[in-house]
């Protein structure tokens, strides 16, 4: 007999708490049937019990929803029982999942157990999960991913259900998955698992890239070419493709848990040329899209990241790049903020190991190391964003991301040939920003905690650039940008020496500016009398940069700047102390949007009955 799934979780959610605990025996035996069906020898049966499970777990939760009160374990198989019961389902699923028969039922155990970890919104709420933790199925989600086959099949489900599991209780409790996740090293487990999450995501910028041609192509932009830009702003707001924050928690999970994951990051993938669609496509992401409105300026065509969608990349790292560069470029309501904060923890994640790895040799790698790409995506976030809604948070990750990467670079000697004179412009008109917005944006942030960071970032190059800058006459760049740009600097420090006199509540962050300033202000001081007795001596009104640049190199030594500790320290990334609330939060959304996508025509296949119509 056809299950009528509808039927079924509907009658059992219109009962009320009282009348549900009157049939509370049948609902235990038909739970226990189901689960001794799970043994059979005919498919059918398998699936009838497989989506008789998903309406019984369903429709009782959807039930204690309301005050009620009852225990969902009491009601499903009764306590006395519930161990056994759900030992015994556990192993019937890890046997099917794990078996060489039906991709179709394989598929129906991955949407039971997603059923069954999103049936609350906060997991860690789900009693249930504690025999899904005694009784692990971690074995048989990575032989989905590590085997090909069924990776194309199920490697979506599969990574989304381990993201999830993952998150059961992760601060209170020793969770398996944990523990499990972050000791994998097999290379064809993590690098199935890389594809997946690669797949996913460029099939995300793929998404975008249509958007954006459909749109540029039509009424919008007929009517733009003719009226100006007046509507560009409401043009771009239609270029909206849902955020895929579930796999993105996936990727997360990977690289801050697992530290061999790191390698999959940089790996070249064959078969990402082959795939360009995850195969079960249900979106599971929170319900708002996510705008994506492009920057107005022409930053994303100048930086050297390769950003077309079209562009097929078979590497993990640059395919997440691109989806960063599409999510960040609009962060003006919450939920893009939180995608766009997602993408810089993950990033932040990912510049801490990348101290632990010498310079691989990889033949894969294009002509640019990755780190650059990295970099390219800071900047072009930098100059993007300065705006009367400002994310300083964001700012402050993105800064954060820039340092941790300098500080690799300083502490191996790898001299990396990066074009530094964008970084430095994008941070000195950071600065500007922040000046010449001081009283609105005081409103609301410490300017001086984000200034601070910059400023560092300059004594970082300062102190230590002889060591990580490519050439030097890359060093040499930075005086001149340093002195071309000296009226910033001067500004800043009026700005910070003004409020760190005032007893005002800024006095202390803006006088640590002030400090920091020092060596900047020493370069400043030192050169600036120098040119300017070199342009009269030589009665030339206005230097070129080749001119500069000779009065620099014959006055560094000099120079005398003071030694500052601390440049190349920073603050480990830990999410229990910092991120704690936004993760649990993010999972919350996911669980809901997972839940509500597992509809009923994704459980009723019809496939499934043609598959096995041939049994008796």
């Amino acid at each position: 007999m056809k299950v009528n799934l509808e039927y079924l979780e509907g009658k059992l959610e219109s009962l009320d708490g009282e009348e549900l605990m009157k049939i509370k025996d049948n609902i235990n035996c038909l739970f226990q049937h189901c689960i001794q069906a799970l043994g059979e020898d005919h498919p059918i049966r398998v699936v009838n019990a497989l989506q008789t499970l998903c309406a019984l777990i369903r429709g009782v939760h959807q039930k204690n929803k309301s005050t009620s009160g009852f225990d969902i374990i009491n009601m499903l198989m009764g306590f006395d029982k519930a161990e056994l019961c759900m030992k015994n389902l556990m192993e019937s699923l890890d046997s099917l999942l794990c078996a060489e028969g039906s991709e179709s039922l394989k598929s129906l155990c991955l949407k039971l157990l997603l059923c069954l970890v999103t049936v609350t919104d906060n997991i860690s709420q789900n009693t249930i999960l504690e025999y899904v933790m005694i009784n692990s199925i971690f074995e048989a989600i990575l032989q989905i991913l590590s085997h090909p086959p069924s990776r194309r099949e199920h490697g979506y489900d599969a990574v989304v259900l381990l993201a999830l599991l993952v998150n059961y209780r992760k601060y209170e409790s020793v969770n398996p998955y944990i523990v499990k996740l972050s000791i994998v090293d097999d290379e064809a487990t993590l690098n199935g698992m890389g594809l997946v999450i690669a797949q996913a995501l460029s099939e995300y910028n793929r998404q975008y890239k249509d958007k954006e041609e459909e749109h540029q192509s039509g009424f919008f932009s007929a009517l733009t070419n003719m009226v100006g830009s007046m509507f560009i702003a409401d043009a771009h707001e239609k270029i909206s493709v849902q955020t895929n924050e579930a796999i993105l928690l996936a990727l997360y999970e990977a690289v801050h848990l697992n530290r061999n994951f790191i390698t999959v990051l940089a790996q070249s993938h064959p078969e990402m040329g082959l795939v360009t669609a995850p195969v079960s496509p249900a979106p599971t992401t929170p319900a708002t899209p996510l705008g994506t409105t492009p920057p107005s300026s022409d930053v994303i065509s100048a930086v050297e990241l390769p950003l077309d969608a079209d562009v097929q990349t078979s590497n993990l790292l640059i395919t997440f790049l691109k989806y960063s560069s599409i999510v960040m470029q609009d962060t003006k309501d919450e939920h893009r903020l939180h995608s766009g904060k997602l993408c810089l923890i993950i990033l932040t994640c990912i510049a801490e190991p990348m101290r632990h790895r010498k310079k691989a040799a990889d033949k894969n790698l294009p002509c640019r190391p990755l780190v650059c790409a990295v970099l390219d995506l800071m900047v072009e976030f930098i100059v993007t964003h300065m705006m009367k809604e400002f994310p300083m948070d964001l700012y402050i990750r993105c800064i954060q991301v820039v340092h941790k990467l300098l500080c690799y670079q300083k502490k191996c000697r790898v001299r990396l040939h990066y074009t530094w004179r964008e970084l430095w412009s994008a941070l000195i008109n950071l600065l500007k920003f922040l000046m010449s917005n001081e009283t609105v944006l005081l409103a609301k942030h410490n300017i001086f905690t984000l200034a601070l960071m910059i400023v560092n970032l300059f004594n970082m190059f300062i102190t230590y650039g002889d060591t990580f800058l490519p050439t030097p006459s890359s060093y040499d760049e930075l005086y001149y940008e340093i002195i071309r740009m000296h009226q910033s600097f001067d500004n800043l420090y009026s700005m910070v020496l003004r409020l760190s006199t005032n007893a005002g509540q800024w006095k202390e962050a803006a006088s640590k500016v002030t400090h920091a300033l020092v060596n900047i202000r020493a370069i400043i001081n030192h050169f600036n009398p120098k040119i300017e007795s070199y342009a009269a001596v030589n009665h030339i009104s206005q230097l070129s940069e080749e001119q500069v640049l000779e009065v620099v190199r014959a006055n560094y030594d000099t120079l005398t700047l003071k030694l500052q500790d601390g440049l190349d320290q920073y603050e480990r990334y830990s999410e229990q102390h910092k991120e704690a609330a936004f993760f649990k939060e993010l999972v919350r959304s996911i669980s809901t949007n997972v839940r509500r996508n597992l509809a009923f025509h994704t459980l009723s296949q019809e496939v499934l009955l043609k598959e096995f119509s041939t049994i008796s």
